[in-house]
């Protein structure tokens, strides 16, 4: 049985997350579907590790570059996880444990200092707490997500540490 490379393992993957990104644009736009804070940082961590893997595959380096490609991908894959999961934690509080609404993110970046606003924005908003009826499978967009950057941090390890060059 022939392996799969590390250049098609980081392309597709790159090439998974351009259209998942082109999906939640489509949302957006076309269905007015607004993305919350915490929407917008998991879009930046897709955006991360398409870049990295994109890079990766169009690179093709030997073995110590295709681990150091991994481990990027993987701590890109991680740090959008953990967005993700605080949002499907908020996401899934009681009614009465939903923290306040705050101001949007662009009034944030203009008002405050870059770590007040990361630290806000993972406070937690009410806004990113509403239910905004997306569903696919019985399962919401954090969700969804959640479960796509625990499947890039799997091909990131995969391809960077196990995969052919």
């Amino acid at each position: 049985m022939r392996k799969i490379s590390f250049r098609f393992w980081f392309g597709g993957s790159a090439l998974a997350c351009v259209l998942l990104l082109a999906y939640a644009i489509y949302e957006q736009k076309v269905m007015g579907l607004e993305p919350c804070p915490l929407c917008i940082f998991q879009r930046i961590g897709f955006i991360a590790v398409a870049v990295i893997m994109a890079l990766g595959s169009l690179h093709n380096p030997g073995a110590l570059g295709r681990k150091c490609y991994g481990l990027l991908a993987a701590l890109a894959a991680l740090a959008g996880g953990a967005v993700a999961a605080r949002h499907v934690w908020l996401r899934h509080l009681p009614p009465d444990q939903v923290p306040d609404c705050g101001p949007g993110l662009a009034y944030m970046l203009d008002a405050f200092p870059l770590g007040k606003t990361i630290t806000s924005v993972f406070t937690g908003s009410g806004e990113c707490a509403a239910a905004d009826g997306w569903m696919f499978l019985h399962l919401d967009m954090p969700s969804w997500t959640l479960i796509w950057f625990a499947g890039l941090l799997l091909v990131a390890v995969y391809g960077g540490f196990r995969a052919r060059g």
